[in-house]
Protein backbone atom coordinates (compact mmCIF):
# COMPACT_ATOMS: atom_id res chain seq x y z
CA UNK A 1 0.00 0.00 0.00
CA UNK A 2 2.64 2.54 1.00
CA UNK A 3 4.55 1.77 -2.84
CA UNK A 4 1.09 2.22 -4.49
CA UNK A 5 0.92 5.53 -2.69
CA UNK A 6 4.21 6.53 -3.18
CA UNK A 7 4.00 5.54 -7.05
CA UNK A 8 0.59 7.79 -7.62
CA UNK A 9 2.04 10.43 -5.89
CA UNK A 10 5.42 11.17 -7.69
CA UNK A 11 2.90 10.33 -11.16
CA UNK A 12 0.66 12.97 -10.24
CA UNK A 13 3.10 15.59 -9.64
CA UNK A 14 5.48 15.02 -12.04
CA UNK A 15 2.84 14.94 -14.84
CA UNK A 16 1.09 18.18 -13.65
CA UNK A 17 4.99 19.84 -13.44
CA UNK A 18 5.69 18.37 -16.84
CA UNK A 19 2.23 20.01 -18.27
CA UNK A 20 2.60 23.20 -16.93
CA UNK A 21 6.06 23.81 -18.31
CA UNK A 22 5.87 21.82 -21.57
CA UNK A 23 2.57 20.40 -22.44
CA UNK A 24 3.40 19.59 -25.75
CA UNK A 25 6.94 17.41 -24.53
CA UNK A 26 5.01 16.26 -21.68
CA UNK A 27 2.01 14.78 -23.76
CA UNK A 28 4.32 12.78 -25.70
CA UNK A 29 6.11 11.59 -22.90
CA UNK A 30 2.91 10.79 -21.02
CA UNK A 31 1.48 8.38 -23.98
CA UNK A 32 3.89 6.08 -23.40
CA UNK A 33 3.30 5.30 -19.96
CA UNK A 34 -0.13 3.33 -20.07
CA UNK A 35 2.05 1.01 -21.92
CA UNK A 36 4.94 0.34 -19.63
CA UNK A 37 2.53 0.22 -16.97
CA UNK A 38 0.55 -2.45 -18.62
CA UNK A 39 3.82 -4.66 -19.36
CA UNK A 40 4.03 -4.32 -15.30
CA UNK A 41 0.86 -5.29 -14.96
CA UNK A 42 0.58 -8.10 -17.35
CA UNK A 43 3.89 -9.38 -15.60
CA UNK A 44 2.50 -9.26 -12.27
CA UNK A 45 -0.86 -11.11 -13.03
CA UNK A 46 1.40 -13.96 -14.64
CA UNK A 47 4.18 -14.35 -11.85
CA UNK A 48 1.06 -14.93 -9.17
CA UNK A 49 -0.63 -17.31 -11.22
CA UNK A 50 2.92 -19.17 -11.97
CA UNK A 51 3.94 -18.47 -8.20
CA UNK A 52 0.47 -20.50 -7.25
CA UNK A 53 1.69 -23.06 -8.95
CA UNK A 54 4.99 -23.28 -8.02
CA UNK A 55 4.05 -23.45 -4.38
CA UNK A 56 1.69 -26.10 -4.98
CA UNK A 57 4.17 -28.29 -6.61
CA UNK A 58 7.10 -27.60 -4.32
CA UNK A 59 4.13 -28.67 -1.20
CA UNK A 60 4.07 -31.92 -2.74
CA UNK A 61 8.01 -32.75 -3.24
CA UNK A 62 8.25 -31.19 0.68
CA UNK A 63 5.60 -33.51 2.05
CA UNK A 64 7.92 -36.56 0.72
CA UNK A 65 11.27 -34.90 1.99
CA UNK A 66 9.10 -35.03 5.16
CA UNK A 67 7.85 -38.15 5.17
CA UNK A 68 11.20 -39.93 4.11
CA UNK A 69 12.80 -38.62 6.92
CA UNK A 70 10.19 -38.61 9.28
CA UNK A 71 10.39 -42.76 8.28
CA UNK A 72 14.18 -43.05 8.00
CA UNK A 73 14.16 -46.22 10.05
CA UNK A 74 11.64 -47.97 7.77
CA UNK A 75 13.24 -46.09 4.52
CA UNK A 76 16.51 -47.85 5.74
CA UNK A 77 15.49 -51.11 6.76
CA UNK A 78 14.26 -51.58 3.45
CA UNK A 79 17.12 -50.16 1.67
CA UNK A 80 14.76 -47.73 -0.20
CA UNK A 81 17.10 -44.60 -0.30
CA UNK A 82 17.57 -44.53 -4.18
CA UNK A 83 13.66 -45.29 -4.56
CA UNK A 84 12.96 -42.39 -2.48
CA UNK A 85 15.57 -40.02 -4.37
CA UNK A 86 14.30 -41.31 -7.71
CA UNK A 87 10.68 -39.84 -6.79
CA UNK A 88 12.01 -36.93 -5.01
CA UNK A 89 13.67 -35.97 -8.50
CA UNK A 90 10.78 -36.54 -10.59
CA UNK A 91 8.32 -34.77 -7.76
CA UNK A 92 10.88 -32.15 -8.37
CA UNK A 93 10.59 -31.72 -11.70
CA UNK A 94 7.87 -29.22 -11.68
CA UNK A 95 9.24 -26.88 -9.23
CA UNK A 96 11.59 -27.02 -11.54
CA UNK A 97 10.25 -25.99 -15.17
CA UNK A 98 7.63 -23.74 -12.61
CA UNK A 99 10.94 -21.46 -11.84
CA UNK A 100 12.22 -21.15 -14.87
CA UNK A 101 8.79 -19.81 -16.60
CA UNK A 102 8.83 -17.99 -13.75
CA UNK A 103 12.31 -16.25 -14.13
CA UNK A 104 11.30 -15.89 -18.09
CA UNK A 105 8.29 -14.03 -17.49
CA UNK A 106 9.79 -12.28 -15.01
CA UNK A 107 12.87 -10.92 -16.91
CA UNK A 108 10.76 -10.53 -20.47
CA UNK A 109 8.49 -8.60 -18.61
CA UNK A 110 11.34 -6.39 -17.06
CA UNK A 111 13.10 -6.02 -20.25
CA UNK A 112 9.91 -5.20 -22.14
CA UNK A 113 9.64 -2.51 -19.80
CA UNK A 114 12.64 -0.89 -19.81
CA UNK A 115 12.93 -1.17 -23.07
CA UNK A 116 9.91 0.87 -23.49
CA UNK A 117 11.33 3.78 -21.33
CA UNK A 118 14.57 4.11 -23.22
CA UNK A 119 12.41 4.46 -26.51
CA UNK A 120 10.33 7.25 -24.83
CA UNK A 121 13.29 8.66 -24.12
CA UNK A 122 14.59 8.76 -27.40
CA UNK A 123 11.37 10.16 -28.65
CA UNK A 124 11.11 12.67 -25.88
CA UNK A 125 14.49 14.01 -26.58
CA UNK A 126 13.64 13.86 -30.49
CA UNK A 127 11.09 15.92 -30.25
CA UNK A 128 12.51 18.14 -27.76
CA UNK A 129 14.85 18.98 -30.19
CA UNK A 130 12.28 19.67 -33.05
CA UNK A 131 10.11 21.80 -30.77
CA UNK A 132 13.55 24.29 -30.08
CA UNK A 133 13.93 24.15 -33.45
CA UNK A 134 10.26 25.91 -34.16
CA UNK A 135 10.98 28.13 -31.32
CA UNK A 136 7.82 26.92 -29.47
CA UNK A 137 9.81 25.49 -26.34
CA UNK A 138 13.43 26.43 -24.79
CA UNK A 139 15.84 24.12 -24.33
CA UNK A 140 16.11 24.63 -20.60
CA UNK A 141 12.14 23.57 -20.26
CA UNK A 142 13.15 20.77 -22.63
CA UNK A 143 15.61 19.17 -20.19
CA UNK A 144 13.49 20.21 -17.00
CA UNK A 145 9.91 18.47 -18.47
CA UNK A 146 12.56 15.39 -19.30
CA UNK A 147 14.14 14.98 -16.03
CA UNK A 148 10.57 15.52 -14.59
CA UNK A 149 9.27 12.72 -16.81
CA UNK A 150 12.67 10.13 -16.28
CA UNK A 151 12.11 10.75 -12.61
CA UNK A 152 8.69 9.53 -13.02
CA UNK A 153 9.23 6.68 -15.35
CA UNK A 154 12.32 5.59 -12.96
CA UNK A 155 9.64 5.42 -9.75
CA UNK A 156 6.95 3.48 -11.96
CA UNK A 157 10.44 1.39 -13.11
CA UNK A 158 11.35 0.33 -9.50
CA UNK A 159 7.60 -0.71 -8.45
CA UNK A 160 7.42 -2.57 -11.23
CA UNK A 161 10.78 -4.67 -10.79
CA UNK A 162 9.29 -5.04 -6.97
CA UNK A 163 6.46 -7.07 -8.03
CA UNK A 164 8.44 -10.60 -8.05
CA UNK A 165 9.15 -9.66 -4.58
CA UNK A 166 5.40 -8.18 -4.20
CA UNK A 167 3.85 -11.32 -5.62
CA UNK A 168 5.59 -13.96 -3.58
CA UNK A 169 4.99 -12.12 -0.46
CA UNK A 170 1.35 -11.89 -1.17
CA UNK A 171 0.74 -15.53 -1.92
CA UNK A 172 2.47 -16.22 1.48
CA UNK A 173 0.66 -13.86 3.34
CA UNK A 174 -2.44 -14.74 1.78
CA UNK A 175 -1.80 -18.77 2.95
CA UNK A 176 -1.29 -17.16 6.32
CA UNK A 177 -4.53 -15.33 6.22
CA UNK A 178 -6.30 -18.40 5.04
CA UNK A 179 -5.62 -20.08 8.12
CA UNK A 180 -6.72 -17.07 9.78
CA UNK A 181 -10.12 -16.60 8.32
CA UNK A 182 -10.88 -20.26 8.25
CA UNK A 183 -14.17 -21.11 10.73
CA UNK A 184 -14.49 -24.47 11.88
CA UNK A 185 -17.72 -25.98 12.80
CA UNK A 186 -16.38 -27.08 16.15
CA UNK A 187 -15.87 -24.30 17.73
CA UNK A 188 -13.12 -25.09 21.08
CA UNK A 189 -13.73 -22.03 22.74
CA UNK A 190 -17.44 -21.22 22.61
CA UNK A 191 -18.26 -18.06 24.59
CA UNK A 192 -21.72 -18.96 25.63
CA UNK A 193 -20.53 -22.40 26.14
CA UNK A 194 -20.86 -24.16 29.60
CA UNK A 195 -17.39 -24.54 31.51
CA UNK A 196 -17.89 -26.92 34.45
CA UNK A 197 -15.27 -26.80 37.34
CA UNK A 198 -15.92 -30.78 37.74
CA UNK A 199 -18.78 -33.82 36.12
CA UNK A 200 -19.59 -36.94 37.26
CA UNK A 201 -18.38 -38.46 33.83
CA UNK A 202 -21.80 -40.47 33.17
CA UNK A 203 -22.08 -40.71 28.93
CA UNK A 204 -25.05 -41.00 26.73
CA UNK A 205 -24.59 -41.25 23.06
CA UNK A 206 -28.64 -41.41 21.93
CA UNK A 207 -29.49 -42.71 18.26
CA UNK A 208 -26.13 -41.63 17.27
CA UNK A 209 -25.21 -42.12 13.18
CA UNK A 210 -21.46 -40.87 11.67
CA UNK A 211 -19.47 -41.01 8.77
CA UNK A 212 -15.91 -39.56 8.79
CA UNK A 213 -16.50 -36.77 6.45
CA UNK A 214 -13.71 -37.74 3.69
CA UNK A 215 -15.56 -41.19 3.74
CA UNK A 216 -19.41 -39.42 3.97
CA UNK A 217 -20.71 -42.90 2.00
CA UNK A 218 -19.19 -44.75 4.36
CA UNK A 219 -21.41 -45.24 7.59
CA UNK A 220 -19.47 -45.89 10.56
CA UNK A 221 -22.11 -45.75 13.31
CA UNK A 222 -25.90 -46.89 12.81
CA UNK A 223 -28.16 -45.20 15.22
CA UNK A 224 -25.54 -46.27 17.88
CA UNK A 225 -26.83 -45.77 21.72
CA UNK A 226 -25.01 -46.67 24.89
CA UNK A 227 -25.31 -45.16 28.17
CA UNK A 228 -21.74 -45.53 30.42
CA UNK A 229 -22.46 -45.43 34.06
CA UNK A 230 -20.48 -42.66 36.06
CA UNK A 231 -17.20 -44.03 37.82
CA UNK A 232 -17.50 -47.42 35.99
CA UNK A 233 -15.29 -48.70 33.57
CA UNK A 234 -16.93 -49.90 29.98
CA UNK A 235 -15.37 -52.06 27.66
CA UNK A 236 -15.85 -51.51 23.60
CA UNK A 237 -15.20 -54.76 21.88
CA UNK A 238 -15.76 -56.14 18.04
CA UNK A 239 -14.56 -56.52 14.80
CA UNK A 240 -12.11 -53.75 13.31
CA UNK A 241 -14.60 -51.05 11.83
CA UNK A 242 -17.16 -51.46 14.24
CA UNK A 243 -16.80 -47.66 15.12
CA UNK A 244 -15.31 -48.54 18.46
CA UNK A 245 -12.34 -45.77 18.00
CA UNK A 246 -15.35 -43.81 16.81
CA UNK A 247 -16.81 -43.28 20.26
CA UNK A 248 -14.10 -42.25 21.37
CA UNK A 249 -13.67 -39.32 19.29
CA UNK A 250 -16.93 -38.63 19.05
CA UNK A 251 -16.64 -38.41 23.27
CA UNK A 252 -13.83 -35.90 22.56
CA UNK A 253 -16.08 -34.52 20.46
CA UNK A 254 -12.98 -34.09 17.81
CA UNK A 255 -15.81 -34.70 15.23
CA UNK A 256 -19.71 -34.16 15.72
CA UNK A 257 -22.58 -36.81 14.92
CA UNK A 258 -24.41 -36.45 11.83
CA UNK A 259 -27.67 -37.49 13.89
CA UNK A 260 -27.90 -38.08 17.21
CA UNK A 261 -26.80 -36.52 20.35
CA UNK A 262 -23.98 -37.19 22.89
CA UNK A 263 -24.64 -36.26 26.18
CA UNK A 264 -22.48 -35.88 29.42
CA UNK A 265 -24.15 -35.48 33.06
CA UNK A 266 -27.34 -35.09 30.43
CA UNK A 267 -26.15 -32.39 28.81
CA UNK A 268 -25.58 -32.13 25.05
CA UNK A 269 -21.75 -32.01 24.49
CA UNK A 270 -21.86 -29.02 22.03
CA UNK A 271 -23.60 -26.91 24.73
CA UNK A 272 -20.08 -27.00 26.51
CA UNK A 273 -17.54 -25.01 26.20
CA UNK A 274 -14.80 -27.60 24.50
CA UNK A 275 -11.67 -26.43 25.98
CA UNK A 276 -12.84 -26.72 29.37
CA UNK A 277 -14.55 -29.86 29.18
CA UNK A 278 -11.29 -31.47 27.65
CA UNK A 279 -9.44 -30.51 30.72
CA UNK A 280 -11.67 -33.74 32.88
CA UNK A 281 -10.82 -35.78 29.86
CA UNK A 282 -8.03 -37.39 29.02
CA UNK A 283 -7.37 -39.87 26.40
CA UNK A 284 -4.10 -42.67 25.89
CA UNK A 285 -3.80 -43.98 22.40
CA UNK A 286 -2.18 -46.66 20.76
CA UNK A 287 0.95 -44.67 20.07
CA UNK A 288 1.82 -42.51 23.24
CA UNK A 289 2.75 -38.98 21.14
CA UNK A 290 5.77 -37.70 23.05
CA UNK A 291 7.68 -34.18 22.56
CA UNK A 292 11.25 -33.49 22.45
CA UNK A 293 11.11 -32.22 25.65
CA UNK A 294 12.41 -34.04 29.13
CA UNK A 295 10.63 -36.67 30.69
CA UNK A 296 8.58 -34.49 33.24
CA UNK A 297 7.69 -32.01 30.54
CA UNK A 298 6.06 -34.50 28.64
CA UNK A 299 3.86 -35.68 31.43
CA UNK A 300 2.72 -31.89 32.93
CA UNK A 301 1.92 -31.40 28.91
CA UNK A 302 -1.10 -28.96 28.74
CA UNK A 303 -1.05 -27.54 32.48
CA UNK A 304 0.78 -24.95 33.62
CA UNK A 305 3.94 -26.60 35.01
CA UNK A 306 4.41 -24.62 37.78
CA UNK A 307 0.68 -25.48 39.32
CA UNK A 308 1.91 -29.30 38.89
CA UNK A 309 4.08 -29.97 42.36
CA UNK A 310 6.95 -32.71 42.02
CA UNK A 311 5.27 -34.54 44.64
CA UNK A 312 2.20 -34.70 42.00
CA UNK A 313 3.86 -35.70 39.46
CA UNK A 314 5.61 -38.69 40.92
CA UNK A 315 2.04 -39.77 42.53
CA UNK A 316 0.83 -39.94 39.11
CA UNK A 317 4.18 -41.59 38.08
CA UNK A 318 4.10 -44.96 40.43
CA UNK A 319 0.39 -44.86 39.25
CA UNK A 320 1.54 -45.49 36.13
CA UNK A 321 4.46 -48.35 36.84
CA UNK A 322 6.85 -45.44 35.29
CA UNK A 323 8.71 -44.66 38.25
CA UNK A 324 11.10 -47.33 38.66
CA UNK A 325 12.40 -47.26 34.90
CA UNK A 326 12.44 -43.03 35.07
CA UNK A 327 15.06 -42.93 37.80
CA UNK A 328 17.16 -44.87 35.69
CA UNK A 329 17.63 -43.13 33.06
CA UNK A 330 20.51 -40.76 32.89
CA UNK A 331 19.38 -37.48 34.12
CA UNK A 332 15.90 -39.33 35.71
CA UNK A 333 12.53 -36.84 35.62
CA UNK A 334 14.85 -34.21 33.65
CA UNK A 335 16.08 -36.89 30.80
CA UNK A 336 15.23 -35.94 27.24
CA UNK A 337 12.75 -37.96 25.11
CA UNK A 338 14.19 -37.10 22.20
CA UNK A 339 12.25 -36.29 19.11
CA UNK A 340 9.13 -38.05 19.64
CA UNK A 341 10.62 -39.88 22.29
CA UNK A 342 13.01 -41.88 20.25
CA UNK A 343 15.09 -42.20 23.28
CA UNK A 344 12.33 -44.74 24.63
CA UNK A 345 11.06 -47.78 23.97
CA UNK A 346 7.03 -48.59 23.12
CA UNK A 347 6.49 -49.57 26.92
CA UNK A 348 8.12 -46.49 28.71
CA UNK A 349 6.48 -44.18 25.56
CA UNK A 350 3.21 -45.72 27.34
CA UNK A 351 3.27 -45.33 30.75
CA UNK A 352 4.52 -41.83 30.63
CA UNK A 353 1.83 -41.52 28.14
CA UNK A 354 -0.64 -42.99 30.78
CA UNK A 355 1.33 -40.63 33.87
CA UNK A 356 0.61 -37.95 31.45
CA UNK A 357 -3.07 -38.77 31.71
CA UNK A 358 -3.24 -39.51 35.34
CA UNK A 359 -1.74 -36.74 36.72
CA UNK A 360 -4.50 -34.06 34.72
CA UNK A 361 -6.78 -36.26 37.26
CA UNK A 362 -9.48 -36.75 34.49
CA UNK A 363 -13.16 -37.82 35.68
CA UNK A 364 -12.95 -39.28 32.35
CA UNK A 365 -10.79 -41.81 31.15
CA UNK A 366 -10.17 -43.07 27.41
CA UNK A 367 -7.93 -45.68 26.15
CA UNK A 368 -7.84 -46.37 22.77
CA UNK A 369 -6.35 -49.60 22.32
CA UNK A 370 -3.75 -48.56 25.12
CA UNK A 371 -1.53 -52.06 25.25
CA UNK A 372 -2.04 -53.37 21.39
CA UNK A 373 1.54 -52.41 20.62
CA UNK A 374 3.28 -53.58 23.37
CA UNK A 375 5.20 -56.72 24.22
CA UNK A 376 3.68 -59.32 26.64
CA UNK A 377 5.97 -58.09 29.49
CA UNK A 378 5.48 -54.39 28.62
CA UNK A 379 1.36 -55.34 28.12
CA UNK A 380 1.13 -56.83 31.68
CA UNK A 381 2.63 -53.95 33.64
CA UNK A 382 1.17 -51.03 31.55
CA UNK A 383 -2.65 -53.11 31.99
CA UNK A 384 -1.66 -53.07 35.95
CA UNK A 385 -1.18 -49.49 35.69
CA UNK A 386 -4.58 -49.17 33.84
CA UNK A 387 -6.59 -51.09 36.40
CA UNK A 388 -5.71 -48.98 39.10
CA UNK A 389 -6.16 -45.67 37.20
CA UNK A 390 -9.19 -46.59 36.12
CA UNK A 391 -10.72 -47.29 40.06
CA UNK A 392 -13.75 -44.58 40.75
CA UNK A 393 -13.17 -43.21 36.91
CA UNK A 394 -15.48 -42.98 34.21
CA UNK A 395 -13.58 -45.02 31.83
CA UNK A 396 -14.33 -45.82 28.44
CA UNK A 397 -11.53 -48.68 27.17
CA UNK A 398 -11.36 -50.02 23.51
CA UNK A 399 -9.30 -53.02 22.82
CA UNK A 400 -8.55 -55.91 20.60
CA UNK A 401 -7.05 -58.28 23.12
CA UNK A 402 -9.94 -59.36 24.91
CA UNK A 403 -7.94 -60.42 28.21
CA UNK A 404 -7.16 -56.76 28.82
CA UNK A 405 -11.07 -55.84 29.38
CA UNK A 406 -12.26 -59.09 31.17
CA UNK A 407 -12.44 -57.04 34.67
CA UNK A 408 -14.32 -53.96 33.07
CA UNK A 409 -17.79 -53.42 34.62
CA UNK A 410 -19.27 -53.32 31.28
CA UNK A 411 -18.73 -54.61 28.25
CA UNK A 412 -20.08 -53.46 24.75
CA UNK A 413 -20.11 -55.37 21.93
CA UNK A 414 -20.19 -53.53 18.93
CA UNK A 415 -20.85 -54.88 15.26
CA UNK A 416 -21.31 -52.85 11.75
CA UNK A 417 -22.02 -49.71 14.29
CA UNK A 418 -24.36 -51.20 16.31
CA UNK A 419 -24.45 -52.57 20.05
CA UNK A 420 -25.64 -55.95 19.86
CA UNK A 421 -24.56 -56.98 23.36
CA UNK A 422 -24.31 -55.69 26.80
CA UNK A 423 -22.95 -56.74 30.05
CA UNK A 424 -20.14 -58.06 32.46
CA UNK A 425 -17.91 -60.62 31.32
CA UNK A 426 -19.33 -63.34 33.18
CA UNK A 427 -22.77 -62.73 31.75
CA UNK A 428 -21.69 -62.67 28.18
CA UNK A 429 -19.91 -65.45 28.44
CA UNK A 430 -23.25 -67.39 29.67
CA UNK A 431 -24.67 -66.83 26.72
CA UNK A 432 -22.40 -69.70 25.38
CA UNK A 433 -21.96 -70.61 21.54
CA UNK A 434 -25.10 -68.14 20.74
CA UNK A 435 -23.52 -64.31 21.93
CA UNK A 436 -21.19 -62.54 20.33
CA UNK A 437 -18.72 -61.97 22.86
CA UNK A 438 -18.32 -65.70 23.28
CA UNK A 439 -17.36 -66.28 19.74
CA UNK A 440 -14.80 -63.10 19.75
CA UNK A 441 -13.36 -64.65 22.94
CA UNK A 442 -13.11 -67.94 21.67
CA UNK A 443 -11.34 -66.86 18.06
CA UNK A 444 -8.57 -65.47 21.13
CA UNK A 445 -8.23 -68.09 23.11
CA UNK A 446 -5.43 -70.75 22.71
CA UNK A 447 -7.10 -73.12 25.23
CA UNK A 448 -10.18 -75.61 24.01
CA UNK A 449 -13.81 -74.54 24.37
CA UNK A 450 -14.39 -76.91 27.42
CA UNK A 451 -11.45 -74.67 29.53
CA UNK A 452 -13.43 -71.51 28.81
Amino acid sequence: MALLIQTLSAVAVSFTMGLVIAWRLALVMISVQPLIILCFYTRRVLLMKMSAKGIKAQSESSKLAAEAVGNLRTVTAFSSQSRILRLFELAQLGPRWEGIWHSWIAGVGLGSSQGLSRCSWALTLLYGCYLISQGKISSKAMFQTFLILVSTGRVIADAGAMTTDLTSGADTVASVFAVFDRKTPIEPDNADGQRPESIRGAIELRDVHFAYPTRSEAIVLRGLSLSIEAGKSTALVGASGSGKSTIIGLIERFYDPLRGAINIDGVDIRSYNLRSLRRLISLVGQEPTLFAGTVRENIVYGMDHDSVSDAEVEAAVRAANAHEFICGLSDGYQTSCGERGVQLSGGQKQRIAIARAIVRNPKILLLDEATSALDSMSEKVVQEALERVMVRRTSVVVAHRLSTVRNSDVIAVLEKGALVEKGSHASLMAKGPEGKYYGLVNLQQAPPQSQL
